[in-house]
C-alpha cells in the first residue's frame, strides 16, 4: 500500500536529484532513505529510480508515482492545515438559525464584525424553518439558534445576548403617542401589526393583553418590517418592536415609542447551542461579539 511518506520520498528524489540531497531534505540518513526506497520497490515489484551518473533518474513507474505525489500531497497538506484551523477555531462552518424577525435584524448588525474577525468561518443563516428552531438544533440542521423564547431541554444551553424592552410603536400624531405608558384597554380599538408567527409567541398578546382579557380590534400579519413601519407611520395601525430596533429604524423621526405597562415589557435575546459545542472557539467568538457589540 502506497503511503504518504512514499509520495514524499519520490517527490524529494525528483526535486533534489541526488540521494544525499533528498535524504537531507527529508531529514533522513542516506541509508535510511535507501532502505525505504528498496522496501517500496519490493512491495510494488517495480524499479522506481536508477542512477544516472551522480544523479537519480525516475523510471516510468517512478514518474507515475511522482504525478500521483504532485496531485495528492498538496491536497493532503491543505487538509492538514484546514484540520489544524478547525482545531484552533480559525476555520469552520457555522449554521445560524434565526427564530424571530427582530432576531434577524439583530444578526445583521453583528454578523459583519464576526466575518471580519473570523474570515475563514463559512456562515449559513436559516430563518425559514420546516421545523421549530429547537428541533433544528437537536437534529443538527443548525449549530446555534438566536431566539427570545428559551425552552428547557436536556443537552441545550442558552446564553443571554441582549436585554431589551418591547415598546408600542405609533405615528407621531397618533393619539397614543403622548401617553406615559400603555394599558391593555388602550389597544382594544387598535389594528395591531405583527410578524407572521404563531399567536402563542406574541408577547404583546400573551403577557399583556390576554391576561387582562382584552384583544386588539384586529391583528394584521405583515412580513416586511419596512412596510409595517410605513403603515404605522400613516396611522393605519400600531406595532410592537424592541426599543433598539424601533430607534434604529426611526431615522426620519416620524414614529413614537411608548412603554407597554407601567413596569414595561422586558425581554431577552438568547443564543441556544448544544451543550457539547460550548468549547468550539468560533462559536465562543460569535457569542463574545453578540454580547459586546452595541446595536
Amino acid at each position: 500500500m502506497i503511503e504518504n511518506s512514499h509520495l514524499k520520498i519520490i517527490q524529494a528524489l525528483h526535486h533534489n536529484g541526488t540521494l544525499t540531497e533528498a535524504a537531507n531534505a527529508l531529514c533522513l540518513t542516506q541509508s535510511a532513505l535507501s532502505h525505504q526506497i528498496r522496501y517500496l520497490e519490493k512491495k510494488l515489484d517495480l524499479k522506481l529510480w536508477e542512477k544516472d551518473g551522480r544523479n537519480i533518474r525516475l523510471t516510468q513507474a517512478g514518474e507515475l508515482l511522482l504525478q500521483t505525489a504532485q496531485q495528492v500531497l498538496p491536497v493532503l497538506e491543505q487538509a492538514e492545515k484546514t484540520l489544524q484551523a478547525y482545531a484552533s477555531g480559525q476555520q469552520g462552518y457555522l449554521r445560524i438559525g434565526v427564530e424571530c424577525y427582530p432576531c434577524y435584524e439583530w444578526l445583521t448588525r453583528i454578523i459583519g464584525q464576526f466575518i471580519q474577525q473570523m474570515p475563514d468561518i463559512n456562515i449559513d443563516i436559516i430563518n425559514k424553518f420546516q421545523f421549530t428552531g429547537l428541533e433544528g438544533l437537536l437534529n443538527y440542521h443548525v449549530d446555534v439558534l438566536i431566539t427570545p423564547d428559551p425552552v428547557k431541554k436536556s443537552g441545550i444551553v442558552y446564553i443571554p445576548l441582549l436585554e431589551y424592552e418591547l415598546m408600542l410603536v405609533t405615528a407621531l400624531e397618533h393619539p397614543l403617542a403622548g401617553y406615559q405608558y400603555i394599558k391593555p384597554e388602550h389597544l382594544a380599538d387598535q389594528i395591531l401589526f405583527t410578524f407572521p408567527v404563531a399567536l402563542e409567541r406574541l408577547d404583546i398578546l400573551n403577557h399583556f393583553l390576554r391576561p387582562a382579557h382584552i384583544e386588539p380590534a384586529s391583528l394584521q400579519l405583515i412580513e416586511s418590517l419596512d412596510i409595517m413601519l410605513k403603515l404605522t407611520e400613516v396611522q393605519r395601525g400600531v406595532c410592537v418592536l424592541p426599543q433598539w430596533l424601533a430607534d434604529n429604524k426611526n431615522t426620519e423621526n416620524k414614529l413614537s415609542t411608548v412603554p407597554i405597562s407601567k413596569k414595561g415589557l422586558q425581554k431577552q435575546l438568547f443564543l441556544a447551542m448544544r451543550e457539547k459545542d460550548q468549547d468550539i472557539s468560533y462559536i465562543q467568538k460569535f457569542i463574545d461579539i453578540g454580547q459586546t457589540v452595541k446595536i
